[in-house]
């Protein structure tokens, strides 16, 4: 069996624009990834059309080999697109080679060592806890989450004193705490919007009293021992990764006592090839993974089976996003990914003959200002 053609479509997940990869090979067997939203999406068919020539021809059940392959077939360290290129071509093959091999992915990897996936969702737009308590409510009632993951600004973080910003953030996880099943968990993400180490020390104090699940990326990932520092000082659990991209970057994570929780994307790291890897890293030193996932079904099928083949997995990020080209998509069950070991590859489906018009949307990411006119990160 031989890799015969490369192809992209622009499509849409919701309100984001996504792009999507078929591998197809010289038997007819198919394999389907989707690609990770960095910004610059219409990149994405351009790279493909360049790599493409590379690996037509090569075997596709050779899936770790190709994703060696392309990381060293650039010069310099891949960076943000070269490895969403990669993840998808990786992952486009697992789903190829295992429904060449009549089996889920999660089989290859070693079978499963769970029967099912837990999830949270995240709502990031309530306004106040009634709203937040309707929501959570109706989600619960039609899929069994008990877990989320808020936003800790009630304000606008960057024209507001600090204090004030924590202040209202503890006033209403308590009223969150007091208005939900003692039993529900809640995380926060802090969205690297702080960049001073104190201000996510003060944040976690903040919300210590309630009991996060975690508090995730308080801090810009570039300056490790800045994270060994919080969460020596942190009272919470401290959760990062989905902005680092190699093994590397997460070993060095680790080794300085970074983080409690890691949060690699397996749509950004070069593909579930490279976060079998990071998982490894992970397990020694004690740290479970809970992937970032704002993605559609695709990028949740591969974590799905990253999850149900990996030991130290602890909960999954899911975005209940519709579209128009996955008609079976995995959707929560009593706040569970249910796995599907009579279908082989992903175990999803992806109808054509949706892909045959362009579904895209524009987006772009907005850089906020402090009150003297200089950019803040968002």
């Amino acid at each position: 069996m031989k890799i015969e053609r490369l192809d992209t479509y622009l499509q849409r997940v919701g309100d984001r624009p996504r792009v999507l990869l078929k591998i197809t090979s010289d038997t007819g067997v198919t394999g389907w990834a989707e690609f990770y939203n960095h910004g610059p999406d219409l990149a994405y068919p351009v790279i493909i059309e360049y790599l493409a020539s590379q690996i037509t021809g090569a075997d596709p059940t050779r899936v770790a080999y190709i994703n060696q392959r392309l990381h060293q077939s650039a010069r310099f360290p891949q960076g943000a697109l070269g490895l969403a290129v990669i993840a998808a071509i990786d992952h486009a093959l697992w789903d190829l080679s295992a429904k060449a091999a009549g089996v889920p992915v999660y089989q290859l990897l070693g079978g499963r060592v769970r029967d099912r996936v837990r999830v949270y969702t995240g709502l990031y737009a309530a306004p106040d806890v009634v709203q937040l308590r309707d929501q959570t409510a109706h989600l619960h009632e039609e899929t069994g989450v008990d877990a989320f993951k808020l936003s800790p600004y009630r304000r606008d973080l960057h024209k507001s004193r600090f204090g004030l910003v924590t202040e209202e953030l503890s006033h209403w996880f308590g009223a969150i705490r007091e208005s939900h099943p003692e039993e529900w968990e809640f995380a926060f993400d802090a969205h690297a919007c702080l960049w001073e180490p104190r201000k996510a020390v003060q944040m976690g104090h903040a919300l210590a009293p309630y009991d996060p699940l975690f508090l995730e990326e308080p801090i810009r990932p570039e300056h490790v021992p800045s994270w060994g520092r919080i969460r020596s000082e942190m009272p919470v659990p401290l959760a990062t990764g989905e902005s680092l991209y190699s093994p590397h970057e997460f070993r060095a994570l680790l080794d300085a006592g970074g983080a409690d929780i890691i949060q690699p994307d397996i749509c950004v790291v070069g593909g579930l090839t490279q976060m079998l890897k990071i998982a490894t890293l992970a397990e020694v030193h004690n740290v479970p993974v809970a992937p970032h996932n704002p993605m559609g079904p695709l990028a949740t099928a591969a974590n799905l089976h990253f999850a149900a083949a990996t030991w130290n997995f602890s909960i999954l990020e899911y975005k209940p996003e519709t579209t128009t080209w996955c008609p079976d998509p995995y959707l929560p069950v009593d706040g569970h990914l249910q796995l599907r070991p009579d279908r082989p590859g992903w175990g999803v489906d992806i109808d054509e003959d949706a892909l045959t018009q362009d579904d895209w949307t524009h987006w772009e990411r907005k850089v906020p200002t402090t009150k003297d006119g200089a950019t803040a990160w968002m």
